[in-house]
């Protein structure tokens, strides 16, 4: 091999490289600036199959991988947020959203002045100027798309030009006539290269890269493309190992829908190719490529849309359902809803762990009432179920901090780093709900075991007292839920309502003990209580406070 060749081999690995790169930065910078449109689509993984189809083609528009859709799919479905029924359409979108990276491969051919060489430099320039020199969040986002688009481009004219002297070499010639020939080889060679690289997008662009340089034929293109939609199955059938068994089905459902829509068109295309093998043999643009990519997937979804229900029979007769699942606690069914698939999406992820925090402060709730209960009543069997709450909790703290921890990790924007910081303060704060639950059954069992009974007006005060720091963590929790400002307001005028009732409850504690109408140990327990209380809704909040500040 001379040093022209392996030259060239260099600029072709180096091309193949920067287009993945600037594929993937550009995807990034995306789904960075859609961060909260993203989260809003979250909505509508609950409505008609319809929509899930337009969802699936949206979000793959944006993260620029039908893979990265539909593993992410596999985590819903793993989690119990979506079912197979509406995973259908949100797969089948995710092949048309795909689509949108073969036209951009081809903008070259539908213009001078869309040739990678012509613009690519500039959008490269520009974007680092702004992602490097401008302290907006957003503008800064847009800086990372534009290095991303401008990095493809040059990409792709690394491998271009380091494919054009062999354009008229005999291998290649004979290679694609081979593939063309024989549909099965091309629809194979398709597959594993996608397999191997794991994105169709990706694969997709290299065959239009040997496109543009006019050594690939209609007839290879076509039945290696066909493959290609097979090969990117690969991604979330390797991601269903380990999940449950409605997750698999989902994977495989994936499989079975560009399996079938393989089989059509390529019976169809057969037959076409042989009736004009003129055109067969001809050479495909890379225009012509993204024109059969989007008719495939467009068509395939129009043609198998109504038979999605047979795609889900299908898929459970593939993959056995288990007669009887083993029932899972709490804390297991928290790990299952925090599906690490989901990670693919961060906005999701975030969606979906604010979802469970929101669980541990009504989890936090609960604990209030089972500690109130356990003080009003001095009932230790309360105050015990107020250690096993205390103790799923902090089970509840370990899961969600690790997870949030996983999305910290992930490429986020200003906005997301923000809500993701509060939600760790948020569980923070929840566990010290918890701690203060556990405190107040600790005074209930000591004043059970002292046999100490406040006074009525006493108990009718704690009972007050109660009262406005249960509405004030209520109010917090639904803050942090729905994002309303004025479950913020109402959280802020419980904490004064607390501070003065604190303040006030105290006064009167004093007149009692100097009036000798209440026993000191009593008063010991009352002002422990009360300081407790105060502190609960000193933690609501602070968690009100945070979503006050996200917006």
């Amino acid at each position: 091999m001379s040093i022209t060749e392996i030259q060239m081999l260099f600029k072709f690995i180096g091309g193949l490289g920067m287009f993945l790169y600037g594929m993937d930065a550009m995807a990034d910078g995306l789904q960075k600036s859609a961060g909260h449109k993203m989260q809003q689509l979250l909505g509508f993984l609950t409505s008609n199959r319809l929509m899930g189809v337009l969802l699936g083609t949206g979000i793959t528009a944006i993260i620029q991988s039908s893979s990265a859709t539909t593993v992410m799919v596999v985590g819903f479905v793993n989690a119990g947020i979506i079912n197979l029924g509406q995973a259908v359409g949100i797969i089948m979108g995710a092949n048309i959203g795909t689509t949108v990276t073969s036209w951009i491969v081809s903008m070259s051919e539908w213009g001078e002045m869309l040739k990678p060489e012509f613009f690519a430099p500039a959008l490269v320039g520009v974007g680092a100027v702004l992602s490097l020199f401008t302290g907006s969040g957003k503008k800064k986002q847009i800086g990372e798309i534009l290095v991303g688009f401008g990095v493809l481009f040059i990409g792709l004219s690394f491998m271009s030009d380091s494919i054009t002297p062999y354009r008229n070499a005999p291998i290649f010639s004979q290679a694609f006539s081979v593939l063309g020939k024989n549909p099965f080889l091309g629809i194979l060679a398709g597959l594993v290269v996608t397999g191997i690289i794991q994105s169709s997008s990706a694969s997709v662009g290299i065959l239009q890269t040997l496109a543009l340089n006019g050594i690939v034929n209609w007839q290879s293109a076509i039945y290696i493309t066909l493959g290609q939609n097979i090969g990117t199955c690969v991604t979330a059938l390797l991601s269903s190992v380990g999940a449950n068994k409605t997750a698999k089905r989902a994977a495989v459902i994936h499989l079975l829908f560009n399996v079938t829509g393989a089989v059509i068109f390529g019976c169809i295309m057969f037959v076409m190719f042989r009736l004009n093998p003129v055109f067969a043999a001809s050479r495909i643009s890379s225009v012509g490529i993204s024109i059969f990519h989007t008719i495939f997937n467009v068509s395939n979804t129009v043609i198998l849309f109504p038979f999605a229900g047979l795609l889900v029979k299908a898929s459970g007769i593939l993959v056995h359902e288990d007669k009887k699942e083993a029932p899972m606690d709490t804390d297991g069914q928290m790990k299952r809803h925090l599906d690490e698939r989901i990670l693919e999406t961060p906005s999701f992820a975030i969606e979906n762990v604010n979802h469970e925090v929101v669980n541990m402060g009504y989890a936090a709730m609960e604990n209030l009432d089972l500690a109130a209960a356990a003080l009003l009543g001095s009932n230790k069997t309360e105050a015990e179920l107020v250690e096993k709450m205390e103790q799923k909790i902090n089970n509840y703290e370990k899961i969600l901090i690790d997870y949030l921890v996983k999305i910290n990790n992930q490429s986020l924007n200003e906005e997301q780093h923000l809500l993701v910081k509060n939600l760790f303060y948020t569980v923070s704060d929840f566990e010290r709900v918890s701690d203060h639950c556990e405190n107040l059954s600790e005074l209930a069992v000591e004043k059970a075991n002292r046999n100490i009974v406040f006074s009525k007006e006493a108990e009718n005060e704690i009972k007050e007292m109660i009262k406005e720091v249960r509405a004030s963590l209520e109010h917090a929790i639904k803050a942090r839920e729905t994002s309303d400002m004025s479950e913020v307001r109402a959280v802020v005028q419980c904490e004064e309502r607390v501070d003065s009732l604190e303040e006030e409850l105290r006064e009167r504690h004093i007149e009692r003990l100097s009036a000798q109408t209440c026993k000191p140990e009593n008063g010991v327990i009352f002002l422990d209580a009360l300081s407790n209380l105060e502190r609960i809704s000193d933690h609501a909040h602070n968690i009100a406070g945070y979503v006050r500040d996200e917006m």
